[in-house]
């Protein structure tokens, strides 16, 4: 089960952050090709598949669900910062966006052709992970595809690694770590990129985006 005052603590830091972190990201993408690459590759395969309804989970402001509606994805989003969804819904009037967990998604079993989640299961304590990868995969059609993006820590010998985040309380993963719990969810890795720190980032750590599919 979910550590309900972690998820509190979390929903609450973001509805206070809200306005602000919309002003600092909604441009985010612009300065960020290789995120737009690992993006466009996963609206590629998943329009290969088949397409299908792709839901961008822990959406926040929405620029990334309406960027991946630019990419030809029927995407719509997910939060549990009701303030958050509120400022995606007013500036993406077009889309779709849902308060809720990815704990307990309000989405029937295998409807979904692709679920992006973006650096937002990084507040999620690693005990409870596993449970939420269940959940990406129950959501999940056959051979749907799954990009998760987070920081990446030191060393195979930390496979997580809390960090100081500027709004909730954060953690790092070991890659190959998170890659074998994809793996016992059954959603096998198909790709992953890895990007170094610039010196000119706030944060010297490794940014990673793996790409797993639903056997």
């Amino acid at each position: 089960m979910p550590d309900h005052d972690s998820l509190t603590t979390t929903r609450d830091a973001y509805d206070a952050a809200a306005t602000t972190y919309a002003q600092l990201f909604r441009d985010s993408l612009r300065e960020s090709p290789l995120a737009r690459a690992a993006l466009g590759v996963f609206a590629e395969v998943v329009s290969t598949n088949g397409g299908g309804q792709v839901a961008d989970l822990g959406c926040g402001p929405g620029h990334v669900t309406a960027y991946l509606g630019e990419l030809g994805l029927a995407a719509f989003g997910v939060d549990a910062s009701a303030a958050m969804i509120e400022l995606a819904r007013q500036h993406y009037a077009g889309l779709r966006f849902d308060v809720g967990s990815m704990a307990a998604l309000d989405i029937a079993d295998g409807a979904l052709g692709g679920v992006l989640s973006r650096w937002s299961m990084i507040h999620t304590p690693p005990q409870e992970v596993p449970a939420i990868l269940a959940e990406f995969h129950r959501v999940l059609a056959p051979g749907g595809h799954l990009l998760i993006g987070f920081s990446a820590s030191e060393d195979a010998s930390c496979p997580t690694q809390v960090f100081d985040h500027a709004v909730a309380p954060a953690y790092r993963w070991w890659p190959d770590h998170l890659a074998g719990l994809l793996r016992t969810a059954g959603l096998a890795e198909v790709a992953r990129m890895v990007r170094e720190p610039q010196p000119t980032d706030r944060r010297q750590f490794r940014e990673v985006h793996l790409l797993a599919r639903k056997g």
